[in-house]
């Protein structure tokens, strides 16, 4: 395996320098995207949110800016990930307000109707089983909650698909993939949201 592809295999599961590089490269190239997300979260107040596949942490602190009352809930499948999210979030750690742990989507160590929202930016390219997975958000959320959902790929831009031929397990869900996949889950209603230039988008869906 190449250098270039060794590095970009790294977004799926970051480990070791090029792990640590790649986190510090996701943290600032994603920040736009989820500047733009933020502004499709609920408007009303939540006490309790999950970040899914937390990365680097950077989403931890934006929520917790946002919702200055809520706890989060940090998962990655990646201990560095994990390690850096709890090093770039070490004051909201020490004040209580979040917990960052190692877990896979697919089985979330946490208790059924949790959570007020549940966040997962940038991540769903690599969930296995992606019904499982939906299917464990929507157990931690509580009546009406919601999950929000935020890619730069809409699964048809050319230069993501080319991704997937380098990333080993990628895959880039169109906006109706996504949206059947949440129904089978047990989602109520999923609404997506597209960039005006960019094929990124957001899907936010209720429980």
């Amino acid at each position: 395996m190449g250098i270039i592809k060794r590095f970009y295999n790294q977004t799926r599961k970051p480990s070791g320098l090029l792990g640590e590089l790649m986190i510090k490269r996701m943290g600032y190239t994603h920040a736009n995207l989820a500047e733009w997300t933020m502004q499709f979260m609920p408007d009303e107040d939540v006490s309790q949110i999950i970040e899914i596949g937390c990365g680097g942490g950077q989403n931890i602190g934006r929520l917790l800016r946002k919702y200055t009352r809520a706890r989060i809930t940090g998962v990655d499948h990646s201990l560095l990930s994990v390690e850096k999210s709890i090093k770039n979030n070490k004051t909201f750690v020490d004040a209580g307000r979040c917990d960052i742990f190692k877990a896979d989507v697919s089985l979330l160590p946490v208790e059924d109707n949790k959570y007020d929202l549940a966040t997962a930016f940038e991540t769903i390219y690599f969930w296995e089983d992606l019904d499982r997975c939906f299917k464990e958000v929507y157990r931690s959320l509580k009546p009406g909650g919601t999950f929000i959902i935020s890619n730069t790929s809409d699964g048809t831009d050319k230069e993501s698909l080319m991704f997937e031929k380098i990333i080993d397990g990628m895959k880039n869900y169109t906006v109706e993939e996504i949206a059947d996949c949440l129904q089978r889950a047990g989602f109520a209603r999923a609404e997506a949201m597209h960039h005006i230039k960019l094929p990124w988008m957001a899907v936010v869906a209720q429980k």
